[in-house]
C-alpha cells in the first residue's frame, strides 16, 4: 500500500470528528503531509487548526515516518 493510500485511510477514519469540514490530501513529500481543509459554515465549531491538530496526531501515531501535517490554501 502506498504512503498516500495509508494517509487517505487515516483521513477517512478520523473524518467524522471534523463535522462537515472537507479534508483533501494534496501530497506527501519528505515526511510532510499536505492537506487542504475547506471549512463549512456548519462545521460545528471545529476550526481549521483543530482539524490539523487532530489529523496530525492520528497520522503521526500510525505513521511515525511522518514529521508534519500542513495545510495548503484552497
Amino acid at each position: 500500500m502506498s504512503i498516500e493510500s495509508r494517509v487517505e485511510k487515516i483521513i477517512d477514519k478520523v473524518r467524522p470528528a471534523f463535522g462537515v469540514n472537507i479534508v483533501e490530501l494534496v501530497t506527501v513529500r519528505d515526511g510532510v503531509v499536505e492537506v487542504r481543509v475547506i471549512p463549512s459554515a456548519c462545521a460545528a465549531g471545529v476550526s481549521r487548526e483543530t482539524v490539523l491538530l487532530l489529523l496530525e496526531e492520528q497520522i503521526k501515531d500510525e505513521m511515525p515516518e511522518i514529521k508534519e501535517v500542513v495545510a495548503v490554501e484552497a
